[in-house]
């Protein structure tokens, strides 16, 4: 009986899930605190329908943060499909780059909803990990990296991100430490490539 139920209902509960996912990102990206009331009408759906998707707060943070960082990720196969491989891999450092400032409010939400430390990192760890295994594996194919480098060298290198202010002009100190690591990759790469 519950498979009738749902059946019909799958492609609008879909809609329901999705409108929840993307008013929460808005508005928990302004306030971490943003009443889950709140987003369950601005998104245009009730109380019993918002619960049946999001038990609880923590639920709503971690699958908009997931979901978030999974963009992300998916944007590295999709650069390395229009752009040579270090171009590539630079411009998919600047996305990362805005996402880590745009969605610091959403940094915060995660923060104040989960009671573990590394809920955040390991949340993005898989995703983002792939992604970066993606651009390291294509850039050495290519000669314009230097060999060797791994995902956890890549991840500590830029890892500076996380100290930028997002609520100052935090885009040209991204650019020169992005720019300084991307320079510190192409240092002894075997095409010796130097600069975009």
């Amino acid at each position: 009986m519950q498979q009738k139920k749902d059946a019909p209902l799958r492609s609008d509960a879909q809609r329901n899930r999705e409108r929840i996912l993307e008013v929460a990102l808005e508005e928990l990206t302004h306030s971490a605190d943003a009443p889950l009331s709140s987003i369950a009408k601005k998104a245009c759906v009730g109380q019993g329908t918002f619960y049946r998707h999001f038990p609880n707060r923590e639920s709503l943070v971690l699958e908009v943060y997931r979901h978030e960082v999974q963009q992300v990720a998916d944007t590295a196969a999709q650069l390395l499909e229009s752009r040579p491989p270090d171009e590539a891999l630079r411009e998919w450092m600047d996305r990362l780059a805005q996402y880590a400032m745009a969605k610091a409010g959403l940094a915060d939400a995660m923060r104040r909803t989960t009671c573990k430390q590394n809920a955040l990192a390991g949340l993005g760890h898989g995703p983002v990990a792939s992604a970066v295994t993606l651009l390291l594996k294509a850039n050495e194919e290519a000669g314009t990296i230097r060999p060797g480098v791994t995902p956890d060298d890549f991840t500590l290198a830029i890892a500076g991100l996380w100290q930028l202010d997002p609520h100052t002009h935090w885009q040209s100190r991204a650019e020169r430490l992005l720019n300084l690591v991307m320079d510190g990759l192409r240092a002894g790469a075997p095409a010796g490539r130097s600069g975009l």
